[in-house]
């Protein structure tokens, strides 16, 4: 283990019941620290909900559908869910889950095209 530097992050340790969060693609690690950097709180509050319950159906989490609806990955097909940290906003987050993993897929600052 290297030594820690003054001022670093200290990460928070996850509860053992809650999911964690990667990044599927680079795309979606540019896109996610454009909307921290533009809508924190609801960001924040987006994490929660996909640490805690990413595969609960609300207003703004549900499942894509269509030719959208699943994603192959490493010869796996797997729900793509959709979520919209704030209600009347146009960003939009597609991930989807494997074991305890959420897997940000895409993070898009404006509506996609795809689903207009």
């Amino acid at each position: 283990m290297s030594a820690a530097k003054r001022g670093e992050l200290v990460p928070r340790p996850p509860k053992k019941i809650e999911y964690e969060i990667r990044y599927a693609t680079k795309d979606a690690q540019k896109g996610w620290r454009d909307l921290v950097a533009t809508i924190r709180n609801p960001m924040a509050e987006t994490w929660d909900l996909l640490t805690r319950t990413p595969l609960t159906t609300t207003p703004t989490t549900y499942r894509l559908k269509g030719d959208l609806a699943t994603i192959q990955r490493d010869g796996e097909t797997h729900e793509r869910w959709q979520h919209k940290p704030t209600a009347s906003g146009t960003a939009r987050i597609w991930y989807y889950v494997h074991e305890r993993t959420v897997f940000l897929e895409q993070v898009h600052t404006s509506h996609p095209n795809q689903t207009k």
